[in-house]
C-alpha cells in the first residue's frame, strides 16, 4: 500500500501543517548542526534541503522517485539519489554528516539502515536525528500500540512506537547528551559512532 509519504502533494500538505504547528523549529535544529559531506536520508520532498547553511555540501536520497522529483524544484543543483537506507549507494567513511528527519519510523529494517548510516559515516562523523518514538508515559505507549498495526497500515509503513533511540545505541552510536532535546514524543539528537 502507498503511504502518505508516497504521495507528494499530499505529504508536503501535511507537512506545511506539521512545521506550522511546531516542526519547523526542530527541522531548522537538525540542519544547524550538519558539517561537511552531509546525507539527507528520506530527503522525502526536499522541505528540509533549502535550509542548510553553506558549511554542509548535501545529497539527498530517497526511495520515492515521485518525491526526487518535488525535491529537485526546491534544491535544482543539489545531488539526488534515489534509494534506501537500508542499502545505501555509497563508499564506506564518506560522510561528515548523516541527517535524518522522521524516516525511522518507517525504515522496514531499522537495524539495517542505521549499520549502513554507521557504514558511510567517517569514524568522527555525526548521526543527526529527528524522530517521533514510543512514548515515555505507559498509558499512551500502550494506546500507540493498540493503533500500531492500522496505523501502520494506512500510512504505508509509519510505526508510531518505535524506540529509536536505544536502536541508534544498540546500533553502535553514542547519544551526546548535549546535543539531545526532547519534547513529548519527539526526539531530537546527534549521535557518533563508535568503533
Amino acid at each position: 500500500m502507498r503511504g502518505l509519504e508516497q504521495i507528494p502533494w499530499l505529504y508536503d500538505g501535511l507537512c506545511a501543517v506539521l512545521e506550522s504547528t511546531g516542526l519547523a523549529p526542530w527541522r531548522r535544529w537538525l540542519v544547524a548542526g550538519a558539517r561537511g559531506r552531509t546525507l539527507d536520508v528520506g530527503c522525502g520532498t526536499g522541505r528540509s534541503l533549502p535550509l542548510y547553511g553553506a558549511g554542509a555540501l548535501v545529497f539527498g536520497l530517497d526511495p520515492a522517485r515521485a518525491s526526487l522529483a518535488r525535491a529537485r524544484r526546491r534544491a535544482p543543483r543539489m545531488p539526488l539519489v534515489q534509494g534506501s537506507a537500508e542499502a545505501l549507494p555509497f563508499r564506506d567513511g564518506v560522510f561528515d554528516t548523516v541527517v535524518s528527519s522522521l524516516v525511522f519510523c518507517s525504515v522496514p529494517d531499522p537495524a539495517r539502515g542505521l549499520a549502513e548510516i554507521k557504514r558511510v559515516l567517517r569514524s568522527n562523523g555525526r548521526l543527526r536525528m529527528v524522530e517521533h518514538v514510543r512514548s515515555a508515559r505507559p498509558w499512551r505507549a500502550g494506546l500507540q500500540d493498540r493503533v500500531q498495526p492500522v496505523w501502520t497500515w494506512l500510512s504505508g509503513g509509519c510505526y508510531p512506537n518505535r524506540e529509536t533511540e536505544s536502536a541508534v545505541e544498540t546500533a553502535g552510536f553514542a547519544i551526546e547528551a548535549e546535543e539531545r532535546c526532547a519534547e513529548a514524543d519527539f526526539r531530537g539528537f546527534s549521535a557518533r559512532p563508535v568503533r
